[in-house]
């Protein structure tokens, strides 16, 4: 009885924590258990709504359906949704509410799900950027790109000119993004030193852009506290939420139990027709002893085919495995010294970050951070203590970021220099076994 009354409480928080303009009716969710093809439609243009704002794309409900449905297989494809039933639904949406409950619940557990939404579309009411300083683990993600990597043939190569076009198209973009950060820092520079000294938190000191924007037109705050009631009633709902969903996943265990069920009945259903078709048809035509006779003369036929096959393949693989072995004895004594060079590099480079990794750990960066305007002398303007700040806001200073990004260049660079120098010793390798072709170094 105590689940039975949370469930709805729980759904229903759920519900209320989604944003508005994707926010479902908690009886889609009942309805969508006991796989009615009335909720499907509805659960196709929920997660269509919730996956298309995550990647940060334009969604209008008038999209056609099968569009809505194709994006939202291919974005689950894309976060590691591996189940098959979803990907054979219909385009048309006509069934499946069922499948689409598992994906949506795999979501709100796999990528946090309502964070992610909760964190994008918080209301800013104050200037702020995007801060990462966390080494991801680059050696061992190329090493594993590298072995998984398919080899291609030549009718599959791709014209260096092309990945030379992508490569320019690509730096083109980058700096003239740069170059609209740079100009947005400049105009929020001179906002935070025109109006330093005119906010009340005289930790901040100054205004935002926001906050410039409500003084110049003061209408405009009523749609802003809108704004930030919807979030509010939705904080509340998260947090209802979080001390409901066990009762969630107890439900969800119920359906994946139901589901397991519903699928042993139909294996054995199969079963059953698959034994018992065989009979009716030879007692029923009188041609079929002859047929059933044909066909076992073809299968010990196929068994002997098979036998002979097998003799074969586990003759010519003793051979080649012979071939294989001499060959590697014979590259080991040339290659011996190529590999202790190759040691040799990796050794240095790695004794290249030794000072790094024995310097005491420091807690990385990620997120987004405020931008709060900093004099060098804000005793003078501001009017109050500078050490007040540091125990009240945790500043991050601009001067820390660029001296761990700088750190992070050089070591990605030795690493660039490291590749380089494998891709040229490959490519003198390839020009090698070429006939009457001669390379000139850049």
């Amino acid at each position: 009885q105590q689940r039975g009354w949370g469930l709805p409480a729980a759904v229903g928080a759920l519900c209320r924590a989604l944003p508005p303009h994707a926010r479902p009716a908690p009886d889609t969710l009942r309805r969508a258990r006991f796989d009615r093809p009335q909720a499907s439609l509805d659960f196709w243009r929920l997660l269509y709504a919730l996956l298309k704002q995550l990647h940060g794309g334009k969604w209008t409900e008038s999209d056609a359906i099968d569009n809505q449905i194709r994006f939202v297989k291919s974005a689950l494809w894309y976060h590691g949704y591996g189940r098959p039933e979803l990907y054979r639904l219909p385009s048309d949406g006509s069934a499946g509410s069922r499948e689409l409950l598992l994906a949506f619940s795999w979501l709100l557990h796999r990528i946090s799900l309502l964070e992610e939404l909760l964190a994008r579309n918080r209301v800013k009411t104050g200037d702020e950027t995007s801060v990462c300083t966390c080494e991801d683990a680059l050696p061992n993600s190329q090493k594993s790109t590298t072995e998984m990597a398919p080899e291609y043939g030549p009718e599959d190569r791709i014209d260096v000119r092309y990945l030379q076009w992508l490569n320019g198209r690509l730096r083109f973009q980058w700096r003239s993004l740069h170059a609209q950060h740079q100009e947005q820092c400049k105009l929020l520079h001179k906002i935070h030193l025109f109006t330093s000294g005119s906010h009340v938190d005289q930790i901040l000191g100054h205004f935002s852009v926001t906050e410039a924007d409500l003084v110049r037109q003061p209408e405009n705050y009523k749609q802003l506290l809108q704004l930030m009631e919807s979030e509010t009633m939705q904080l509340e709902a998260f947090l209802e939420w979080k001390q409901l969903e066990p009762v969630y996943w107890q439900w969800m265990e119920t359906v994946l139990d139901n589901m397991a069920e519903e699928g042993k009945m139909c294996e054995s259903q199969d079963a059953h027709v698959e034994k018992s078709r065989l009979p009716k048809a030879t007692s029923c035509c009188p041609w079929a002893d002859g047929l059933t006779g044909q066909i076992d003369r073809l299968s010990r036929d196929l068994m002997t085919l098979r036998d002979q096959l097998h003799k074969l393949v586990t003759h010519r693989k003793t051979a080649w495995c012979e071939k294989v072995k001499t060959r590697e004895e014979e590259l080991q004594k040339e290659g011996f010294s190529a590999a202790a060079r190759k040691i040799q590099e990796s050794v240095s480079l790695k004794l290249l970050d030794l000072t790094s990794l024995c310097a005491p750990e420091k807690k990385k960066m990620h997120g987004s951070c405020r931008l709060v305007f900093r004099s060098k002398h804000p005793a003078s303007k501001t009017g109050f203590d500078g050490c007040v700040s540091k125990e009240r806001v945790s500043a991050v200073g601009a001067a820390e970021v660029i001296r761990d990004l700088q750190l992070r260049e050089a070591s990605l660079g030795r690493e660039l220099k490291q590749l380089q120098e494998e891709c040229r010793q490959r490519l003198d390798e390839i020009a090698e076994g070429l006939d009457g072709v001669i390379c000139v170094p850049p």
